[in-house]
């Protein structure tokens, strides 16, 4: 006898679920976590979406340490050539509209009209904070006036490596608004998504793996900040920590206390509309003002 395979039917409901077990982006690749834990990931109303790797300190440390390796060559790019890179992010993300937004729409409980405006608006801002790229030295630079036959220019550089804890609640677009200006001036980026909302997250992962983004340039851990936030904060490799996804008091003061001991520069979190404006502030803050004196007639 001939065995034969069974042709699937018209049904798609005889389709079994192919459940997927999402995992981090780390160096310009996609590991799993070294501790081998996941978790369960639910929509809005509780429902199975996915699996997420559950990273742990070790992750962090590794996410660091591409970061920092990414960090020569990032910031030694022209302003341009970043703000070309920002756009293509922009341009993926456009031809994935609809996967982000059925990803949106179940994460945060929109409809998904809602959701397409939600990413929209995200895409919108890697588009602005493109347009920022060339335009930021001549803005927050000088030439100083000083006593003396000098040329006295201040000038913007990178900080270095930014570890970003995202905001909980807005699984894309605030993640873009606290990802964005950390590398558009030449840092790198360790973040750590919204723990119940991490499938935004994920899937801007791969459009970074498929952009013009050199690895280790933004590497994005699922898991807790909780867990996570405290070694990245008193990681001395890590030059900046965003807290926008820490919403306890005391949590943050902690994590502002342990990256005091490294002198390690915080934004601590606010209540933030994300849909706004996102203003000047979070390019400024990542941002080390080098003053240079050269002699006039030399």
């Amino acid at each position: 006898m001939v065995w034969r395979p069974t042709l699937p039917t018209k049904d798609s409901s005889q389709r079994l679920d192919v459940r997927k077990t999402y995992k981090l982006y780390v160096g310009g690749a996609f590991p799993r976590s070294e501790s081998g834990r996941s978790y369960v990931v639910s929509d809005a109303k509780g429902k199975f979406l996915a699996n997420a790797s559950q990273a742990s300190r070790k992750d962090g440390r590794d996410a660091v340490v591409a970061a920092r390796k990414a960090f020569g060559g990032w910031s030694a790019r022209t302003a341009y050539n970043r703000g070309q890179v920002l756009y293509r992010i922009a341009e993926v993300m456009e031809g994935r509209h609809e996967q982000f937004s059925s990803e949106v729409a179940s994460s945060e409980g929109l409809s998904i009209s809602k959701a397409r405006a939600v990413v929209d608006a995200s895409i919108d801002r890697w588009v602005w904070y493109a347009g920022w790229a060339d335009k930021l030295a001549q803005v927050v630079g000088s030439s100083n006036p000083v006593a003396g036959p000098y040329f006295d220019f201040s000038l913007p550089e990178a900080t270095g490596v930014v570890a970003v804890l995202a905001p909980q609640d807005s699984s894309l677009l605030g993640l873009t608004s606290v990802i964005a200006p950390a590398i558009v001036s030449g840092n790198t980026v360790v973040a750590v998504t919204s723990f119940e909302r991490p499938l935004p997250a994920v899937t801007l992962g791969e459009v970074m793996a498929t952009s013009d983004v050199p690895g280790g340039v933004v590497n994005i851990l699922t898991g807790s900040a909780s867990e996570i936030g405290p070694w990245l904060a008193s990681h001395s490799d890590v030059n900046a920590i965003d807290l926008a996804g820490i919403s306890d008091h005391e949590e943050a003061t902690a994590l502002e206390a342990a990256s005091a001991e490294n002198l390690k520069r915080v934004r601590r979190p606010a209540e933030e509309d994300w849909t706004e404006s996102p203003g000047l502030s979070r390019l400024t803050q990542y941002l080390e003002l080098k003053t240079v004196w050269h002699p006039i007639g030399l």
